[in-house]
């Protein structure tokens, strides 16, 4: 018999649901309060209620979880000693989205064979968020696949929606209903209308399409993210974290009765896709808040183990230790330079501002 649907389906696996994957891998209410505790921090930070600036700094991709994990130990030494000027996100990102073809991300295929091992992927990615909470740093994701929040949304502190899904309604709406406050991109042409747009979708309560914690087909209602922000990473038509383009930004942003919160993103357009030029973002963006741009509630910086980046081989055994597979990364000797040296012009902001 002829069927006229899934004609281009090779074959279809159960997947474990939300609900049997957080019994494996639960929250202690010692760790759900101190997420409750970083989420208030944040809130706090973009509402303008702590003068810290939120740094959301870590690889461009997670693949190896012990590498990770071995950042983390290190990113977390690091936010102790800064913690009165940064409060320190780390960036944990298992999803990849692709223009045209490549890896999807630790996720979609954690072999990085095309062998989308969802269900290891899932799992890989909910303990090593546990265990990088348990040590006491809050994590952030890019949300891109509709569905994924569900096994992860809990442990979350933070979240961002990329360029590429920006303007996409799926994403806006399943924005609304995160537990968490959520940046939105400026596109990747560097227009900020989209991702303003996008910001004024996530405010409003709306309805979606997605699937409950045991499984089940079900349409959400939201009541609207008050929380949604602003990133700025610049574009194809230039970087925008120069004082004009931050004003502008905040000046659309203010004209909507949105929330007064820009993040800038230190790589990407901003450094015009060269890691080694994140430094320079990252002093401009010190230089703007010494000078009272209020606006600005964080940045985001690219880093890992060790600088650069490499590709994927045939025999992942032979991947370096500790570097990028996607964007090239700066080294952590870097990173904790740059923002050491980040906090002591904010600390001492008076011998700067003329």
């Amino acid at each position: 018999m002829f069927n006229d649907y899934d004609i281009r389906i090779d074959n279809t696996f159960a997947l474990i649901t939300p609900s049997e994957i957080s019994k494996i891998y639960p929250l202690t209410e010692e760790m759900q309060k101190r997420i409750r505790g970083y989420r208030k921090t944040v809130s706090d930070i973009l509402s303008g209620k702590d003068s810290r600036l939120i740094a959301v700094v870590g690889p461009c991709s997670i693949h190896d979880q012990e590498a990770a994990f071995e950042y983390a130990k290190m990113l977390k030494k690091l936010s102790d000693e800064i913690s009165d000027t940064f409060f320190v996100i780390m960036r944990t990102y298992f999803e990849k989205p692709r223009t045209n073809i490549g890896w999807k991300g630790l996720i979609m295929d954690p072999d990085m064979n095309e062998s989308y091992n969802i269900q290891k992927g899932l799992i890989t990615a909910r303990s090593l968020l546990l265990r990088i909470t348990e040590l006491g740093l809050p994590v952030g994701c890019e949300v891109l696949d509709p569905i994924i929040p569900q096994y992860i949304d809990e442990i979350m502190s933070w979240s961002s929606i990329g360029a590429r899904t920006t303007e996409s309604q799926t994403h806006r709406n399943l924005a609304s209903g995160l537990s968490v406050a959520v940046g939105f991109k400026n596109s990747t042409s560097g227009d900020v209308s989209s991702a303003i747009n996008a910001i004024k979708s996530a405010n409003s309560p709306s309805s979606f399409i997605g699937i409950s914690k045991d499984g089940k087909s079900s349409v959400f209602r939201t009541k609207g993210n008050k929380e949604a922000h602003l990133i700025l990473r610049g574009g194809t038509s230039g970087p925008n974290y120069y004082e004009d383009e931050v004003e502008e930004a905040a000046k659309q942003i203010k004209q909507s009765n949105l929330l007064d919160a820009i993040i800038i993103d230190c790589s990407h357009g901003n450094s015009k896709k060269d890691y080694r030029k994140q430094k320079r973002v990252l002093r401009q963006v010190v230089e703007e808040v010494i000078y009272g741009h209020s606006s600005i509630k964080g940045f985001m910086l690219e880093s890992n183990i060790f600088e650069g980046r490499q590709d994927i081989t045939e025999n992942i055994s032979d991947l370096k230790y500790g570097v990028s597979v996607t964007d090239a990364c700066i080294s952590f000797e870097e990173t904790e330079r740059i923002l050491k040296s980040s906090r002591m012009m904010l600390k001492n902001r008076e011998k700067f501002i003329f």
